[in-house]
């Protein structure tokens, strides 16, 4: 399939110009990284509780902030999921003021404990003080030991009924939403309206992790990228030349220097997800390279009355349809993920839509540009193929 019929765009004249392009974008990551916000490193990286709640009603976000202030957690990161003022993910801080905790990951969970506790409120106090359970967060042994005192051979139908009509909905707001939503029968409601409550939120997840776990993932990461190129220099130089090893391996670290600069400049969280994303990037970009070095070798061979410069236009011209292709319906495909996959899935999604896009440009003005200015400096006698 081709998309251009004999296409002949002069990729190499515009080698200056990409070259400045990249060279400033890298560069303005790095500045922000550096000397300003740095990079937003998720709770797989940097350690702390992850709690993702949703109230029953809307509940603005200042409230919450004021609710976390006064038991001394107002650092704590507080983000409203797609706009909404009922569901939120909140992030503590990696310690407790004034205290010297060796067991950090102990600490997190004593911390998860105390935001929930205090965005639960008076309400939730007084009804754990009557001795009564919250329908919102009970597990099913429990509701059916408690619904067999009054109905035993009921109890476990119940029990089911009113726990999956709670996982469709999330949260119970009010008796008469239970009974709309269950179809239980009278004498059943105003049993749970003697012995149960709701509380004002439910914990969708909670997640904690120690800051020497998070060092020691960080740590792990950057050797799997190191490792990942280190190998692929090696292939790429037994396969090729040295000088395109380099090529590719220069190129794959551009990817990841712009990909994490704008992940830095846009204040998106890195986790393991997104490094999973990264690797899958440095993958893709070094499969097109590839393809077009691989033409470029053969070009070599058979167009030697044409400059350098000439056979790297002509081998990108040649692999042109391909790449586009790939890159086209890969980026496609991502983008649906991206737009409707949700909110877990979307920095992944952007990731690899941001890699598509960075390896497709880089595989064509970066590989091909260092490959030209290699040629250039080092002369080589015999060419660049095999």
């Amino acid at each position: 399939m081709q998309i251009f019929k004999n296409p002949n765009f002069k990729f190499m004249q515009y080698k200056y110009f990409a070259l400045a392009l990249s060279g400033i974008i890298i560069m303005i990551g790095l500045i922000n990284i550096t000397a300003g916000k740095g990079l937003n490193y998720g709770i797989d990286f940097a350690g702390g509780t992850l709690i993702r709640i949703k109230f029953q009603n809307d509940v603005p976000i200042e409230d919450v902030r004021s609710a976390l202030t006064d038991v001394g957690l107002g650092n704590s990161i507080i983000q409203a999921i797609e706009h909404s003022e009922t569901d939120y993910m909140i992030r503590t801080p990696l310690a407790l003021e004034g205290e010297e905790i060796d067991a950090d990951l102990e600490a997190h969970e004593k911390m998860g404990a105390l935001v929930i506790e205090a965005l639960m409120g008076k309400e939730h106090t007084d009804a754990i003080a009557k001795g009564q359970r919250d329908l919102n967060s009970i597990d099913e042994t429990e509701l059916i030991l408690l619904l067999a005192t009054s109905f035993p051979d009921e109890a476990s139908n119940l029990a089911k009924n009113i726990l999956g009509a709670r996982v469709r909905l999330a949260i119970f707001k009010d008796f008469g939403h239970v009974q709309t939503e269950t179809g239980i029968t009278d004498n059943v409601l105003s049993y749970l309206r003697q012995n149960f409550y709701f509380s004002p939120l439910v914990v969708l997840s909670k997640e904690s992790v120690g800051p020497q776990i998070g060092h020691d993932l960080r740590q792990k990461a950057t050797q799997a990228a190191v490792w990942a190129m280190v190998g692929m220099l090696i292939y790429i130089g037994l396969r090729f030349k040295f000088a395109y090893g380099i090529a590719a391996i220069i190129t794959l670290a551009h990817d990841v220097l712009v990909t994490v600069g704008i992940f830095s400049l846009t204040n998106r969280e890195i986790n393991l997800p997104v490094i999973a994303a990264i690797m899958t990037i440095i993958g893709y970009s070094l499969n097109d390279t590839i393809v077009i070095f691989d033409r470029v070798r053969d070009n070599i061979k058979l167009l030697r009355k044409l400059t350098f410069s000439n056979i790297l236009n002509s081998s990108i011209n040649q692999t042109l349809s391909r790449t586009v292709i790939t890159s086209g319906t890969t980026f496609l495909t991502v983008l649906a993920l991206f737009i409707f996959g949700g909110n877990v899935i979307n920095d992944f999604a952007f990731t690899i839509m941001l890699g598509v896009i960075i390896g497709t440009y880089s595989s064509i003005y970066q590989s091909c540009t260092i490959l030209f200015f290699w040629n250039k400096f080092f002369k080589p006698k015999k060419g660049m193929g095999k």
